[in-house]
């Protein structure tokens, strides 16, 4: 197990707040369990947070978690008991589930992820069977992973307003695929199945300034409840529209957004005497896997961007162009693993944290993004401490730090509950 307090250096900001957590734990318990009845929980997410020591905040929200594997298999009952509660929310008398996973054959480490995935939702007792969407899966095809399993892929059949695979009809279908490149039409217009998570979790629709702007309202009413600055736990961010990194169209809404933000970052750390640099972190605002993201400190950085830093910022996932961005407050990671810089990514099921990681990467700073080729995953033991705070322990204490990185990730969670209301009426087929 990873002590969370060997790897974070103790600042009376990060304790003020945990303390006030832990103390306050019965009334933020009741203020999600009405929360809740209020907004159906996505299916499952995982929230990328930053602990700069003054600061503990989400600064990403993924919808299809891609790194279940990375969990400790002691997490498995944990994550198969979440499982259960979701699916009897959600498709009570489901028997069967048919689980769509990313385009990615030839990445092993995601493969076992869909191995874990599978194997925690048979806990449930569902009857779970892999469909592919790749043209070249014409019939089962086994893969061989490195863990000694071997994962089957069939190719999914539409059959009317249905779908499902040959001699397997689901009552409800898991995606494991963001939906980058778009809907697939085998995707659309599905009758009497319950597709989980909703098509419009995808990126098709989903952008993250509407993640963070759901998120706001509800650290906005959380940070009243447990009497903090929300500041604290919420970073600022702005967005500007119509971006063409190539052609340097949107550059002034860039400098304009990237100095505003900036200014606003520099009062608060004069409010509370932060010595750090302030920067911000400009990234697309759709897509994953840590694609068009940079680093920012200065206004000169955004400005007349080479070639390379121009076709860096220009593509993500899937070869699709950048359009739009968001500029986010960036917040330092004071936590270590050895000599490397580390972050927390914490995993969550229907309403429940059931498992986290952190993610270490060995050449990246504190003030830069380790989801980037060359990182690595150190597990967590999650499964009791972010749900029982010790009152009887220090605020840095396992259970309590624990703790307040789960309350964290349910603010994240709660505002993607939000944020999926929200983009309902926008998912009308194109």
């Amino acid at each position: 197990m990873v002590n969370p307090s060997t790897l974070a250096p103790d600042n009376s900001l990060l304790l003020d707040i945990e303390k006030k957590f832990v103390d306050a734990s019965s009334a933020i318990e009741s203020w999600f369990r009405l929360k809740w009845l209020e907004h159906a929980p996505p299916f499952y997410g995982s929230v990328d947070l930053r602990n700069s020591g003054f600061k503990l905040a989400p600064v990403d929200m993924n919808l299809f978690p891609g790194g279940f594997n990375n969990l400790s298999p002691a997490f498995l009952p944990l994550c198969a008991q979440a499982a259960v509660h979701a699916i009897e929310r959600i498709c009570p008398n489901a028997k069967r589930l048919l689980l769509i996973p990313e385009n990615h054959t030839r990445n092993l480490f995601y493969l076992q992820n869909v191995s874990t995935l599978v194997n925690l939702l048979k806990l449930t007792g569902l009857e779970v069977r892999i469909g592919s969407l790749l043209s070249e899966i014409t019939a089962p095809t086994p893969f061989d992973l490195p863990d000694g399993n071997t994962l089957t892929l069939e190719p999914v059949i539409r059959d009317g307003a249905r779908i499902g695979l040959a001699g397997f009809e689901p009552c409800a279908i898991l995606l494991n695929n963001d939906l980058s490149a778009g809907i697939p039409g085998i995707l659309r217009d599905i009758e009497g199945q319950s597709v989980l998570p909703p098509l419009y979790a995808g990126w098709t629709v989903r952008r993250k300034s509407n993640h963070f702007i759901a998120y706001d309202e509800v650290a906005d009413e959380f940070s009243k409840l447990t009497g903090i600055d929300q500041w604290l736990i919420n970073p600022y961010f702005s967005v500007c529209s119509s971006v063409n990194f190539h052609e340097r169209q949107g550059e002034e809404c860039l400098a304009a957004n990237v100095e505003a933000s900036l200014c606003m970052i520099r009062e608060k750390y004069r409010e509370y005497g932060i010595g750090e640099t302030p920067y911000v972190v400009v990234k697309a605002d759709a897509g994953t896997y840590g694609m068009g993201v940079m680093t920012v400190k200065d206004v000169s950085g955004i400005v007349g961007l080479n070639r390379r830093q121009r076709n860096k910022m220009s593509v993500i996932k899937e070869g699709l162009n950048v359009t739009q961005v968001i500029i986010q407050e960036g917040v330092h990671t004071c936590e270590r693993i050895g000599e490397s810089s580390a972050e927390p990514v914490a995993y969550l099921i229907d309403r429940f944290v059931v498992g986290g990681f952190y993610r270490v990467h060995d050449s990246r700073g504190v003030d830069e993004n380790l989801n980037a080729p060359g990182m690595y995953f150190k597990p967590i033991a999650f499964e009791t401490s972010c749900s029982f705070p010790d009152r009887n322990q220090t605020p840095n204490a396992p259970p309590n730090r624990f703790y307040t990185y789960g309350i964290i990730a349910r603010l994240a969670h709660l505002a993607a509950a939000i944020e999926l209301e929200r983009n309902k009426p926008l998912a009308e087929p194109s």
